[in-house]
């Protein structure tokens, strides 16, 4: 296994691009992404980084998942070795093709980003979480920047470090541990620190407002504080005007504030699928605008200490 260059990093944890000979039976040289703790990091962010892969162990292969290839965890460093995914995170592809202004309604250029292609995205992800929760693991960071595309632009759901197999307990519960993504958090998880495939299911929603908006920051021109006071009054994303009220009614459902009532991510799978057959484009990238929908750029971007 060798390290190459760092492509992304948190407050405990590094990721790496790297090479891997011969693994998974595979013959020769692949590329791999190498999950590892920083130096000089507590036991317990250790011990996170084995449950995390104990998580992509129960999980298993799925197209739309992630693939644990491999892990070292005789020695330190404890290296997590997963399928290295061309695109990278979702929110940052996004974002670039939202700078260079390469987004269209239809186009036959494949570097370009097409209405299709975001459905597709929001398809891939509800086919991938599908999977995880029919594995028992609800995954309690659901979000574009932890989604990575791949050569075929096709989406992949990553970053277990928050997930919980629902085996161990009846209701999720969530030990507070500083930031928090407070923007993709349902009201029960906010209030009462529960966590089920029902809260996933409103990360969902979040989520393809991300990728409707090309990766603007949930809740615009709200601090973090506000935003659980008013998701707690009921409050919720407005539809953006490019967006067709079929595909916001797919998302609005997913907010609904009686956990029950929200679909499941087989329902969510099957409607975009039908969204996808149906040759109309639900969200008009010609008339995105552009100024209403600005990313936070600060560091605290993601997640916000409450």
């Amino acid at each position: 296994l060798r390290l190459q260059t760092l492509i992304g990093e948190g407050n405990f944890g590094q990721v790496w691009k790297a090479e891997a000979e011969d693994i998974c039976g595979c013959q020769g040289t692949l590329l791999v992404a190498v999950k590892t703790v920083k130096d000089g990091a507590a036991a317990k962010e250790k011990q996170e980084l084995l449950r995390e892969m104990r998580i992509m162990q129960q999980v298993g292969p799925h197209p739309n998942v992630v693939a644990l290839l491999g892990c070292c965890t005789e020695q330190e460093p404890f290296l997590l070795i997963m399928e290295y995914v061309m695109y990278g995170r979702l929110l940052t592809f996004l974002r670039d093709h939202r700078t260079h202004q390469t987004y269209y309604n239809y186009s036959t250029d494949s570097e370009a980003l097409t209405s299709r292609d975001l459905t597709t995205f929001a398809y891939c992800v509800a086919k991938g979480m599908e999977y995880i929760y029919s594995k028992g693991v609800v995954h309690r960071d659901l979000a574009a920047r932890n989604v990575l595309v791949d050569h075929n632009k096709l989406c992949k759901v990553a970053d277990f470090g928050l997930s919980r197999s629902v085996r161990d307990s009846a209701g999720e519960m969530y030990e507070q541990r500083g930031a928090l993504p407070i923007r993709w958090m349902a009201p029960e998880s906010l209030i009462q620190s529960v966590f089920t495939q029902k809260s996933d299911i409103w990360s969902f929603g979040i989520l393809v407002w991300e990728i409707v908006t090309l990766g603007s920051t949930p809740y615009p021109g709200m601090e973090a504080r506000e935003v659980m006071r008013r998701v707690k009054d009921g409050h919720r994303l407005e539809r953006p005007s490019h967006c067709r009220p079929e595909f916001y009614r797919l998302m609005s459902r997913c907010w609904h504030s009686d956990p029950q009532r929200r679909p499941d991510f087989g329902e969510l799978k099957s409607e975009l699928g039908q969204l996808l057959d149906d040759a109309d484009g639900y969200i008009d990238l010609d008339s995105f605008q552009e100024s209403i929908y600005v990313p936070l750029q600060s560091p605290s971007d993601e997640s916000e200490k409450i």
